[in-house]
């Protein structure tokens, strides 16, 4: 249903959430829903000099309570969230944001003896604030604490004290302590991992750069949030990085401005977007795309197979198989979705979920298929000797060599190897796919289509879990969509990613109300010349 409403300003309470006597509530001029609606650098300068701005008896009452909010304002400014506001709500936060948040909370608690297990916190993180952040987590560990942190920054590796590399590859290819010790002790033993960091390997700066098409959507006066009226170019047929520090506005544009916009352009949709003054070019386009890392499925029974189509193929395959003829079986025979072939004591998920009232639910293999998802009599129809569970149980590899006559179904697992995803199972559950592997996965069914090469494609981060070597996979994805004639824009942090870009967009110079304006434009080249541009001092060092 969320994509039929839109969220407005309540009328009444003007966003403040509090009723109208609570607003009448004053210190120095300013009521508590004004408080907070300021992000956390103006918070911050408004409770610096408060006492002077204070009577003698409200000085007397406030004195210990000022310390602790400069105390836990301070935590928020030191893990480089300034941009947020106090009233900003939890769900639009991203997965890096909240958990900084988190992490100024056990900064601020002082606690001494803990293990803290951090999922990467640097998602989201420009370069810039990176330094903030490995600084915190050094605190909590002087503090005499472990910090346990699964990471793939470069900047938070070479920092810590001990480096586990787990590996060599991926799925069934990995498993494997391949490297223990201090950073430099990792640098010796020559991991793939330790290549990247040592700078024996790295992803190349690309010889030249797209020129594009030539045409132009061009957006004037965007003005949501803390966008200031900017004027934006996007050259199609490139690939396009929009850069800035965290809170600068680039999911302002993007998100929330451009791809509304090109969502109700093409597909009518109901989602507004925020307020600009015009645009032009969008007939040089016939589609828009938004390949984000939310999930495939939230359900056991959505998978790799089902979400890309290759299991229509097979199961096609498998209708046409002289045994299935002769039993009379049709298509849905082979499908775990209906009633027929599948085992109906999981309903064809495989899996049973146990409902745990205090706890999250978990789910079991299914006792009377063993996880296989089919009755008997389905499973007795086999295919070069495999099963249909069999073919969901094979890897992407694995499924490659054992289609290799037929074109058809052989195309779209293709693309699931190309992606880097060669070690994923074709049924593999939705719900155990990470949002980089899912996000590769949709990547894989856009390559598989047979494309017009006027789509416009957006990624909001799309190195968030991926390893050196899968954002090489990436790019090589990437580059494809963009030589056939299509536009990829992406938004990212990662430094290898912008320097292969053609085109970068770089918004700011700071986050919240410092953000909001279009600081340069050009190729990575040209932006490095730019000196109010923070993302051009850290991008100098890779382009050499």
């Amino acid at each position: 249903m969320s994509e039929f409403t839109t969220t407005r300003v309540c009328p009444d309470c003007e966003g403040y959430r509090l009723k109208k006597e609570s607003l009448h509530f004053r210190i120095a001029d300013k009521h508590i829903g004004q408080l907070a609606m300021l992000d956390i650098t103006s918070l911050g300068e408004w409770f610096a000099d408060l006492e002077e701005r204070l009577d003698e008896r409200q000085n007397a009452i406030a004195r210990e309570v000022l310390k602790e909010i400069r105390k836990r304002i301070g935590f928020l400014l030191a893990i480089g969230l300034d941009y947020l506001s106090l009233n900003r709500p939890l769900r639009t936060l991203s997965g890096g944001e909240a958990q900084r948040i988190r992490l100024a909370t056990q900064i601020g608690t002082q606690l001494v003896g803990v293990l803290y297990i951090l999922d990467e916190p640097s998602i989201g993180l420009h370069q810039r604030d990176n330094a903030k952040l490995i600084r915190a987590l050094q605190d909590l560990r002087d503090l005499g604490n472990s910090v346990l942190v699964v990471e793939h920054d470069k900047d938070m590796m070479l920092s810590s004290d001990f480096l586990v590399d787990i590996g060599p590859g991926a799925g069934r290819h990995g498993g494997q302590i391949v490297a223990i010790g201090t950073p430099q002790e990792v640098l010796a033993q020559g991991s793939v991992t330790a290549s990247f960091l040592s700078g024996k390997r790295s992803i190349p700066v690309p010889e030249k750069r797209r020129k594009g098409s030539g045409e132009f959507v061009r957006i004037k006066g965007a003005s949501g949030h803390n966008l200031k009226k900017v004027n934006v170019d996007f050259p199609l047929g490139t690939m396009i990085c929009v850069t800035g520090v965290s809170g600068s506005g680039k999911s302002t544009l993007i998100h929330e401005t451009l791809y509304p916009l090109l969502n109700q352009y093409f597909y009518k949709s109901k989602k507004s977007p925020l307020p600009y003054k015009s645009v032009s070019g969008l007939e040089h386009l016939d589609k828009v795309i938004e390949v984000d890392q939310s999930p495939i499925g939230r359900t056991p029974r959505s998978n790799p197979a089902t979400y890309t189509g290759v299991f229509t193929d097979i199961r096609a395959l498998f209708t046409d198989l002289p045994e299935a003829k002769i039993r009379g079986y049709k298509p849905g025979r082979f499908s775990f979705n209906v009633k027929g072939g599948r085992c109906e004591d999981c309903e064809g998920a495989g899996m049973k979920l146990v409902e745990m009232d205090f706890l999250p639910d978990v789910h079991i293999p299914c006792e009377t298929c063993k996880g296989k998802r089919y009755n008997r009599e389905t499973l007795e129809v086999r295919f070069k000797g495999k099963s249909i569970a069999d073919v969901l149980d094979m890897t992407v590899e694995q499924a490659v060599e054992f289609f290799e006559n037929q074109p058809k179904i052989l195309r779209k697992i293709q693309t699931l190897l190309e992606v880097g995803l060669g070690y994923i199972t074709l049924g593999q559950h939705a719900t155990t796919l990470s949002g980089g592997e899912a996000q590769r996965v949709k990547l894989a069914t856009e390559l598989s289509k047979k494309d017009t090469g006027k789509t416009f494609y957006i990624l909001d981060e799309p190195t968030t879990g991926l390893h050196f070597k899968d954002i090489e996979h990436l790019l090589a994805v990437l580059n494809k969509l963009v030589d056939k004639g299509n536009t990829v824009l992406i938004i990212e942090h990662d430094l290898d990613i912008i320097k292969v870009c053609d085109y970068l967009i770089d918004i700011g110079p700071e986050g919240g109300r410092g953000g909001g304006t279009v600081v340069a434009t050009g190729t990575p080249e040209q932006l490095v010349k730019v000196k109010e541009s923070h993302t051009a001092k850290f991008l100098k060092k890779e382009l050499g």
